[in-house]
């Protein structure tokens, strides 16, 4: 049953971004910067965690994803080393996946050769 909410919530996700696209004049971009927003704003009043608990990977891999985990981030940190955690949270909770993302995108660059247009 995880699987299924995963793929009906990160589904909605998604669609929700490609009506955005579709319907108005934003980019692609604009719907990147307003999800992670979203994200971030959503998990800071507590509106976004419930979605992750019934979504598992459909809410947390999306873009409103990372904002989730950089607000969750914050907190732990400003718990933890008060307000220097405002700057540390976000970047020690989304490091793995943005190491991740540098590693895997050196190494396809590597075994592709990519070429400028």
């Amino acid at each position: 049953m995880d699987f299924v909410m995963a793929f009906i919530v990160g589904g909605l996700i998604c669609a929700i971004g490609q009506i955005l696209i579709d319907a108005t004049k934003l980019t692609p971009a604009h719907v990147l910067v307003l999800f992670v927003t979203l994200g971030a704003v959503l998990s800071g009043v507590g509106l976004y965690q419930p979605l992750v608990d019934i979504g598992k990977a459909g809410a947390t891999i999306p873009l409103t994803g990372f904002g989730h985990n950089l607000v969750i981030g914050v907190i732990q940190d400003v718990n933890e080393y008060g307000i220097l955690g405002i700057f540390t949270g976000g970047l020690r909770s989304a490091a793995g996946g943005l190491t991740a993302a540098i590693f895997f995108g050196y190494l396809m660059a590597v075994f592709f050769n990519p070429k400028a247009k």
